[in-house]
C-alpha cells in the first residue's frame, strides 16, 4: 500500500500542478491544449485520492473495505498500463517515463491480482476449517 501511495500521490500532485510536464515525460507532447490540461488536473485529483486510501489503508486489517480499495487499485493499474501501451505502440505517443510507467502499472497489476488470489485462497481455506471443525 505504501508504494501505491507514494506513486500515485505523487503523480496526481504532479497532473494537478504540471500537467504539461507529465504528458511531455510519459507521451512526448511538446504542448498541450488547455482542455487536454484541464483534464488532466481531474486525473490528478483522482490519482491524489487513490494515493492517500492507500496510505491510510496501510495498515487495515483484512477487511471488505481493503479488498474493494485493493480490487479498484488492480482495476486500475491494469487499465493504465493497457491504455498507455496503447498510447506508445499504436498512437507513437512515446515519453522517456512511458515504457518504465507501463512496465510499473503493468506489475502492480499482477502483484494486485495475485495478492487478491491469495486473500481469496485464504478465506476459502478458512471458511473450509471452520466447517470440518462444526462451526
Amino acid at each position: 500500500m505504501l508504494v501505491v501511495a507514494f506513486a500515485e500521490a505523487s503523480t496526481g500532485l504532479c497532473l494537478l500542478l504540471l500537467p504539461s510536464v507529465l504528458f511531455a515525460l510519459l507521451l512526448g507532447l511538446e504542448s498541450t491544449a488547455v482542455d487536454a490540461n484541464f483534464v488532466g488536473r481531474i486525473a490528478g485529483a483522482a490519482l491524489l485520492a487513490i494515493g492517500v486510501a492507500s496510505w491510510m489503508a496501510k495498515t487495515d486489517v483484512l477487511s471488505p473495505a481493503l479488498i474493494g480499495l485493493l480490487t479498484g487499485i488492480l482495476i486500475y493499474n491494469t487499465t493504465v498500463s493497457i491504455l498507455l501501451a496503447y498510447a506508445g505502440a499504436v498512437l507513437k505517443m512515446i515519453g522517456v517515463l512511458l515504457w518504465p510507467t507501463v512496465a510499473i502499472h503493468a506489475i502492480l497489476a499482477v502483484w494486485g491480482c495475485l495478492l487478491l488470489y491469495r486473500i481469496d485462497s485464504d478465506s476459502r481455506g478458512k471458511t473450509g476449517d471452520n466447517r470440518r471443525a462444526g462451526h
